[in-house]
């Protein structure tokens, strides 16, 4: 099998280069040879006047693997300055569930116009009523549908007269005269049962669908927890409205889990690096805001102790360590925690638990990390006392973690909001406090002895 591997930066300056001896002819050529995937990075790089004089050469299906490969927000810009017409023909060309995604988010009027143009606007229009972030957002339309009545053979010949996509085929939804979701079929179960075999007789009557209304975290995660390559989305009455394919799972999933990590480090939403410095500033500095009226707590636990801290400075020395490894502890719980909520891993129910699973698991680590605090005050400062202070203290602190970081994500899910968003601002100045609160009163206690 021969190897494939291109260089987009050479490509590129092949395409430039073409285009500015002013032979766009052979700068389509060379987008045209590459996959879907590598013809959107290369495209992606042009400017947008590269990209506007070059699309109308390229073939329509490859403007369509473009345009379903791009970023959203590139996609929808480029389809901002196309004309109506041309974008229609292109959007002919797409899944439907790609061409609804970047309908949505092009200016209504003009998405209007474009699907007054489409010839197969039939297909999209069911699907722009759904919210994006929703199964019935993110599936597409159900190409092939057997019904009940069929006999196996009757099947095949409608399966070779609709000539299907790869795609289409993997999962065969069945449905009643209603619409009404019934049951699945393979492909091999069609061709090796007897060709007079009823439908009804040789489908799976158990099949995983989900609700339209869903989030479509869950559909991504039922696709994920059972294997399935498609996932029928049903009403509230199980009619069949379309099917969520593989490859769309994969990009929620990778959505999701990006979403997380920004959420987790106090970013409401994903930000780009070319994001305006505006709007960069508004998604930001609320939760900075925020972060800073709960260190206030920190601030207030220390000044209770300004006596005990100007009779012995070298506790200050000891605040980072306190305050920095009980950090990297909760963040370790959190980020497990969180994670472990969005894949339906952890409900309430089982909070317990897992409360003690990381209970356990942070004494012996508390344990470990205390001993080693109190060797290196030993070593530093000459003094065992404020080590075993500082480490046990330390200890109070990451146990804290093990309640705190599963706890509070939890109860802000039951409240229907995002975990990953408030849980850090909130767990990080709880176990500040406790962590300050437990070094300085133990360090109170014993001041007679250390100084």
């Amino acid at each position: 099998m021969k190897e494939y591997v291109i260089n987009v930066d050479i490509l590129l300056g092949q395409v430039r280069a073409a285009l500015e001896r002013g032979d766009p002819r052979s700068a389509a050529a060379l987008i045209e040879a590459l996959r879907p995937a590598d013809q959107a990075g290369v495209f992606d790089d042009l400017n947008p006047e590269e990209q506007d004089e070059l699309l109308p050469r390229l073939k329509v299906e490859d403007s369509a693997d473009i345009l379903e490969e791009l970023e959203d927000e590139d996609a929808a810009e480029l389809a901002g300055r196309m004309r109506a017409d041309e974008l229609a023909e292109i959007l002919d060309k797409m899944e439907p569930d790609e061409a609804a995604d970047l309908l949505g988010d092009i200016k209504p009027e003009k998405a209007t116009r474009v699907l007054d143009a489409m010839q197969d606007a039939n297909e999209v229009k069911p699907l722009l009523k759904h919210h994006d972030e929703t199964a019935g957002g993110l599936m597409t339309s159900a190409a092939i549908v057997l019904k009940t009545g069929m006999s196996a053979k009757t099947a095949i010949s409608y399966l070779r007269k609709l000539t299907p996509d790869e795609e289409d085929i993997y999962y065969l939804f069945v449905t009643d005269r209603e619409n009404k979701l019934k049951g699945v079929v393979n492909l091999r179960s069609l061709v090796t049962n007897s060709p007079t075999a009823k439908i009804a007789d040789i489908m799976h009557e158990d099949v995983v669908s989900v609700r339209v209304d869903a989030d479509q975290e869950e559909a991504a995660n039922l696709m994920k927890r059972y294997d399935l390559l498609a996932l029928p989305v049903v009403d509230v009455n199980d009619h069949l409205l379309g099917v969520i394919t593989y490859d769309d799972s994969f990009d929620i999933l990778e959505d999701e889990a990006t979403e997380d990590i920004y959420r987790l480090g106090g970013i409401s939403e994903e930000t780009p690096s070319d994001l305006p410095l505006g709007q960069a500033v508004k998604k930001r500095l609320p939760w900075l805001v925020v972060n800073l009226f709960m260190a206030l707590i920190s601030a207030a636990v220390l000044s209770l102790f300004e006596s005990t801290i100007a009779q012995m400075a070298a506790l200050a020395a000891f605040f980072p360590i306190v305050a920095g490894v009980s950090g990297s502890a909760g963040t370790q719980t959190l980020t497990v925690t969180v994670r472990s909520i969005a894949l339906g891993e952890i409900e309430p129910k089982n909070a317990l638990k897992v409360v003690l699973n990381q209970f356990g698991l942070s004494l012996i680590n508390g344990l470990i990390v205390g001993v080693i605090i109190t060797l290196i005050a030993l070593i530093w400062k000459g003094s065992g006392l404020l080590g075993v202070i500082a480490g046990v203290a330390t200890l109070v602190n990451i146990l804290s973690t093990a309640v705190t970081g599963v706890i509070i994500p939890l109860a802000i899910h039951k409240f229907k909001s995002d975990p990953a968003l408030a849980s850090p601002i909130i767990v990080t100045a709880l176990t500040d406090a406790l962590g300050y609160l437990a070094y300085l009163g133990l360090a109170s206690a014993a001041i007679a002895w250390l100084i």
